[in-house]
């Protein structure tokens, strides 16, 4: 059996605070724990309707599934929090986390928002995917690091590489 690849972003706005939403009660998988923005990537933004084995030019194929992975994160963070993709740099892969329960792997990504705390959570309100989450938070990486215990072990990994890249950054 195959698992599916999931998708989170890291969000730093404007102000240095980190985008951390807290999943609906009425979700499936981890309600009310406390996530990052994401998702998956959708394989029909790039045409692929079902499993193909006819593809031509595998190296195309690749380079476009490779492309919708940064697309489709940028489309997660839109449609969770209302922030229009402009705002958005373009993101920065920084590793691969898996759940601890069923083991299915996330991609997560780092980018930054020109927009302040503020302004991302007057634009939170009209989030097309708001339904599945009940709040959206900016925090500090101090407040971060006390939310992690109410996270899934996928976006606790999220949150590890995170800061690996941070520490690889100070160092170079």
């Amino acid at each position: 059996m195959s698992n599916p690849l999931g998708n989170g972003a890291i969000v730093q706005t404007s102000d240095e605070k980190i985008i951390v939403l807290q999943r609906s009660y009425n979700v499936g998988e981890f309600p009310g724990y406390f996530v990052f923005p994401g998702g998956h990537s959708e394989p029909q933004e790039i045409g692929i309707l079902a499993h193909q084995t006819d593809e031509k030019d595998l190296a195309v194929l690749n380079e476009r599934v490779s492309q919708e992975m940064f697309d489709g994160i940028i489309r997660e963070v839109v449609e969770e929090t209302g922030v229009p993709s402009n705002s958005l740099t373009e993101p920065v892969f920084i590793g691969i986390s898996r759940r601890e329960m069923n083991v299915r792997p996330t991609a997560f990504f780092f980018t930054k928002c020109n927009i302040d705390s503020g302004g991302v959570h007057e634009l939170y309100s009209r989030a097309q995917d708001g339904f599945e989450s009940t709040k959206m938070y900016a925090v500090s990486e101090e407040e971060l690091l006390g939310m992690t215990d109410r996270m899934p072990g996928c976006h606790r990994g999220g949150f590890a590489l995170y800061e690996m890249m941070k520490t690889a950054a100070k160092k170079s």
